[in-house]
This record gives C-alpha cells, structure tokens and sequence, in this order.
C-alpha cells in the first residue's frame, strides 16, 4: 500500500523538478539573451607587436581611458546599454588580422574599429564588408584603403559596411609643398616608394602632383618590404643630386635605408629627408643616433591640436601627460589618433537609433559629422563615399631641448590652421 502511494508522489515530485528545471534554464536563457540585447560589442584590431608595434604601443593606455568613460555606459534613444570593448593585437601580420575579425565577427560585435597601416585595416574591412558588419577604420592614406580595396575612380562605392577617415594624398601634397617651400632647394626629389598598398597609392597619385608642381621626380622603382640592400636607390639618388628625399618605408626598412646613405654619403647633400609612416614616433628615430635630428615627418595629430576627446574629456596636453606620468616614456601621435577613432566610433553609437542594429550603426557612420580630440571627422563631406578626410601637418625631429632627447615640433600647417606652426623648418645636412 505504501509502496502504491509513494509511487505516484515520486513521479509528481519528479515532474514538478523537472519543470522547475525547465522553467529556471528558460529563465536563464532569457537573461543571456537579455544581457545580450543590453549590452553593445565593440571589436578593436590594432598591431601591437611585430615590425608595426611603434602604432600599437599606446593603445593599452587609451583603451583603458576609454573603458573608464564608457564604465557607466551609453544612453541611447531612451535605452542604456553596457559597452564592451574586445582587442586583438594582428601581431602586424595582415593574415591574422582577417582571422581576428572573422573571430571578432562570430563573437557578434555590434561595430568593428582599425587602425594603422593598410597591413591592419585593409583585411580587417574586407572581412567586415563580407560579414555585413559596420566598420570603422584610420591611419592610414584613404587612397590605399578606398581603390586598395577595389574601388574605381568615378564609379559608385563598392562599399556598403566600411568606412574610413584621415589624410589621404591631397593632404600630404598639401603638406609636403608647404614643408619644402620652407627651405631653398633645386626642387629634385628623390622618391622610394615600396611595392605595398601605401607605395602604389601614392606612387600613382601623389608623384605626379609633386610633378605638376614643378618638382623633377627621381623614383629607383618600388622595392620590396624587408629589402636589406639600398646600394642602387643611394647610387642614383647622389647621382641625380637630389636635395629632397620623400619615402613611405616601414621603421626597419628606413633605419637599413638611411644608415647605408650615411656609409655612402648621401646624407651630406640632403636638405630634407620627408618621411612617411615611419618617423612617427621617438623610437623610430632614437635608433638612428646622430643620424635622426632634423629629420622632417608629418603628424596625423600631435599634442597641440586644439582639440577636446567627446569620450574621455581629455585634450592633448592631459592625454599626453597622463601617458608620460604613467609610463615615464615620451608621447607619440598614436595616443590622439587611436582615441580619435574611439571617438568617432562612440558617437556613431550615440547617433544611431538602435546600437544592436548594423543597419543603424552603419547608417550613423555615413552620416557622422563630428569633433574628435583629431579634428573633424566629416561623413557627409568625404571626397570620395565612405570617406572622410583629415589633416596631416609638417613637423620634424629637433634634439631636445627638455626631459626627452628628441622634441617633435611643428613646421608648417596648411591642412588646419587651427594647429599652431611652432618652429622653423632646419635644413638637414646643416
């Protein structure tokens, strides 16, 4: 008899457990999807080893400025939502960094943001575009990431998902004229442009300008990155008797460059040696020793762009300073630049009406027309579609003059004239 009533007990008790069960898995399921819905996924792919590590070196810093502002989260429409930022170092292999954006995009990330070097942003865009996940890219010249990519001049956007700011070859035209008029040269410029997507970009477009412009344009041909020989470029360039070098080289390729034209002798005749890509950053130019002071460059922000970040609160002068107060290592231009992008990245958010919709996301992009601690980022006005242009402004290496041994200073300012000139361009084999 015990046995009969126990039995039906035990299986009542069994379904009750059972749908308690059921009950508690769908609840919790319903609050991954939930946490899901409130809380938006940003990708951000960067090299931060590897020969390309100098642009990465500072994006720990800044991503973590960024994640103390957005700590609170966004507000959006009336909504709030949580902000998670997923980095990935490419390691500057361009193999990798489409891997990390396909993974990125398996993780469901609701925007993807790159930046430096066509090496970095080109796959990581084309692996967005393929995806249909809006992405958001800088440094790098926009030539190379827009017909890099496959666009034609005068045809339609390729390009539905991927957008990208900054300088681009009108810029550096700009930019460099300006520098060179700045000292009394014969006007022969010797150029070494690599067989990569910056070096076909702008041997295709900004040679000829520089051309036009009156200048006798002496290219050797494009070179392969890692070359380790420059014996034929040196040759040339002191047999042409060029006053100006302009080069768009990685770091290791210009310090093998530069140090064979010094064994040979070319650096005696150079008036200004203008490079590109690398030159950027302290270290890239301490490496060299004597050899680096007066080398001129150009910077897609520097610490004295008058600007103010829309996330973090912060100008230049605070930036740069917490970098060097926490660090105790000189500021670099990557710090507002990689900020600049988190910037613009945030305000597309802010400016969509649904940050979990790709459709909106993308949409806040295209017609994005904000301030970031860089300057203007302007969708709407771009010169060509899903790009929008930025400055790049003369500056050169001097021996410092402070806490650093070298000072990096402004020379000229055409592209914005907000930034203050504060220095005169010095002739380098002087």
């Amino acid at each position: 008899m015990k046995a009969r009533l126990i039995a039906p007990f035990a299986q009542n008790l069994g379904k009750t457990l059972l749908c308690a069960a059921t009950a508690t898995g769908m609840l919790w399921s319903a609050n991954i999807v939930a946490a899901d819905e409130d809380t938006i996924r940003i990708g951000f792919i960067s090299p931060r080893t590897g020969p390309l590590a100098s642009f990465g070196k500072t994006d720990g810093f800044v991503l973590e400025q960024a994640r103390k502002s957005l700590a609170k989260g966004l507000t959006i429409d009336g909504k709030h939502y949580q902000v998670e930022i997923l980095d990935r170092d490419t390691q500057s292999d361009p193999a990798r960094a489409a891997q990390l954006a396909k993974e990125l995009i398996n993780q469901d990330i609701d925007l993807m943001l790159a930046i430096s070097t066509p090496e970095v942003i080109n796959p990581v865009a084309d692996a967005s575009e393929a995806a249909g996940i809006p992405c958001l890219s800088t440094v790098m010249p926009w030539e190379a990431w827009y017909y890099g990519r496959g666009a034609k001049p005068g045809e339609p956007s390729p390009f539905n998902w991927t957008y990208h700011f900054g300088f681009g070859t009108n810029e550096f035209y700009q930019t460099y004229l300006s520098q060179w008029s700045l000292l009394d040269t014969n006007k022969k410029v010797g150029v070494m442009y690599p067989n990569d997507a910056d070096g076909n970009a702008i041997r295709a477009v900004l040679a000829p300008r520089i051309a036009e412009a009156g200048y006798t344009v002496i290219d050797p041909g494009a070179y392969e990155t890692g070359t380790s020989d420059f014996s034929s470029q040196i040759a040339l360039f002191k047999a042409e008797g060029v006053d100006i070098i302009n080069s768009f080289p990685i770091p290791p390729d210009f310090a093998a460059f530069w140090r064979q034209a010094a064994q040979q002798g070319l650096h005696r005749q150079i008036k200004i040696i203008q490079i590109a890509k690398t030159g950027l950053f302290p270290s890239d130019i301490e490496v060299l020793g004597s050899l680096g002071p007066k080398i001129a460059s150009a910077a897609y922000w520097h610490k004295t762009f008058p600007y103010t970040s829309p996330l973090t609160g912060l100008n230049g002068e605070q930036l740069t300073d917490m970098w060097e107060a926490e660090t105790g290592e000189q500021w670099t231009q990557q710090l507002g630049a990689t900020l600049s992008l988190l910037d613009a990245g945030t305000e597309a958010l802010k400016h969509s009406n649904n940050p979990k919709s790709h459709d909106a996301i993308r949409d806040a992009i295209a017609s994005l027309n904000v301030t970031t601690i860089a300057g203007k980022v302007d969708f709407t006005s771009g010169p060509v579609p899903n790009v929008a242009s930025g400055p790049i402004i003369g500056t050169q290496w001097i021996k410092g003059t402070g806490k650093h041994k070298l000072d990096y200073v402004v020379t000229e300012n055409v592209t914005d004239p907000n930034v203050e000139v504060s220095h005169t361009l010095q002739p380098y084999n002087r």
